[in-house]
């Protein structure tokens, strides 16, 4: 399974073109899987375990820097669009209504025929922050930093200095900076009048969408903050390398206001499990306590690099994201694990399992989810995008690269960290208590 879904994105999603001579640069465009458009997001993570390779490949290298060259011109095309076609094909969301501003806050129709869609995700922006980070640290190198990557980077702040404002302060200009509605029958597929549940500004950061593209409960995910941090201060030292000081300087001053802000109001206390990370807050006082699959999530912080898995903090909220008490923690037949609202509930997703382990160090826990993610591929060969909790022929999205590159990636990981899991007999279930102590 292993040989199956490393690959998987190389074999199957990439649209590599390389320079055309000395003075042009890679383009590599890479779809999700069965859906034909990029997301920023799946993107990033997609390549995320081909990265350690880059500096023995040339090709690998230049397939790479092609795809952060690519990300920055949909950056630049619209920073608050989440995902984007090759060339103008459009999508079924073109109807979308969605805006942004013109002079004097004029509202111009923002969806076009390059966008595949227009929900703003704060991890979107963090993606293209991450895989700069990423190839800078494997390369040792910023020949991708040119000066269009700068503007984007400029834009990328810009935006998410914008959206730390509060909803009264948008809906006191002519028009909001960002405005998304479509007529659905799924709730979670628009905002509330335009803009999403109201936010006080308090230091954090808005994302009217998740990293699942679903609209969020509340404005401000602590997540995508954690992960705003971490990759506002790693690409500070790439533009302080490349004689970018200012820039450096504001991405420094977000990250450390953000980062104070989580301190101050993502930490709440929950009635069972106590003070530990809420997923979202509202700036008000309010927080909605769950954990979703996709990433980033509260499972997957020190993945992130906000913070260390013996983190009593991120050990408490672990413990109760992994319990029934987190309300899309599903259980069945088939296995345990999180799932989301956006394939509907009872369903889990291989993702949350593959992220249990990358972010745990106990050899009886990983082993326990990589025999359930072995289980889940219903004889394909390959992860999904989740399986019914009672049955894992009942799945959804048979071609999804992103959870295939993460299984892959958490192979590598358990290979260089804890070689013998490998060695263990996975044609019966581990002797492992499934839920955290």
């Amino acid at each position: 399974m292993f040989a199956n879904c490393l690959p998987n994105t190389l074999d199957t999603t990439v649209n590599y073109t390389p320079p055309q001579d000395s003075t042009s640069l890679p383009d590599t465009f890479i779809v999700t899987g069965d859906i034909q458009a990029m997301w920023l997001r799946d993107s990033t993570n997609q390549v995320l375990p081909y990265i350690r390779f880059a500096a023995q490949d040339t090709h690998l290298r230049s397939m790479l820097e092609g795809l952060l060259h690519r990300q920055v011109h949909c950056i630049l095309l619209d920073p608050y669009a989440n995902a984007f076609n090759l060339a103008d094909e459009g999508s079924r969301w073109l109807t979308d209504t969605t805006y942004k501003l013109g002079y004097l806050d004029t509202q111009i129709n923002a969806m076009t025929m390059k966008l595949h869609e227009r929900k703003f995700e704060l991890d979107s922006m963090c993606a293209v922050l991450r895989l700069s980070n990423a190839l800078h640290a494997a390369l040792n190198s910023t020949s991708f930093a040119t000066e269009k990557w700068a503007h984007a980077i400029a834009l990328i702040v810009d935006k998410m200095e914008e959206q730390q404002a509060a909803t009264s302060e948008d809906m006191a200009r002519a028009n909001p900076p960002y405005f998304f509605q479509r007529s659905s029958a799924v709730p979670t597929d628009t905002l509330m009048h335009g803009v999403g549940v109201p936010a006080r500004r308090c230091g954090l950061i808005k994302s009217p969408f998740r990293p699942s593209d679903d609209a969020s409960a509340l404005p401000f995910p602590t997540a995508a903050n954690a992960m705003a941090v971490v990759n506002l201060r790693s690409v500070a030292e790439i533009l302080s390398s490349t004689a970018r000081k200012d820039l450096a300087l504001r991405a420094i001053a977000l990250a450390e206001e953000v980062e104070a802000a989580i301190k101050q109001h993502s930490v709440m206390n929950h009635t069972h499990a106590g003070k530990i990370y809420a997923y979202e807050v509202d700036g008000f006082g309010n927080g909605y306590f769950m954990d979703d699959a996709n990433i980033p999530s509260l499972l997957s912080l020190p993945y992130l690099g906000f913070t260390s898995i013996n983190d009593e903090l991120y050990q408490k909220t672990r413990s109760f994201v992994l319990s029934d008490w987190n309300p899309y923690f599903f259980e069945g037949d088939a296995g345990a694990g999180i799932g989301g609202p956006h394939v509907g509930y009872g369903y889990i997703w291989p993702m949350s399992l593959s992220m249990r382990a990358l972010t745990s160090t106990d050899e009886d826990e990983v082993a326990w989810c990589i025999y359930h993610l072995l289980r889940s591929n219903a004889g394909t060969g390959l992860t999904h995008e989740s399986f019914f909790k009672d049955s894992v022929d009942t799945y959804t999205r048979p071609w999804f690269a992103w959870s295939n590159s993460l299984f892959g990636e958490l192979m590598l990981h358990v290979e260089e960290t804890m070689p013998e899991v490998l060695s263990r007999d996975f044609s019966q279930p581990p002797g492992f208590h499934h839920r955290p102590q």
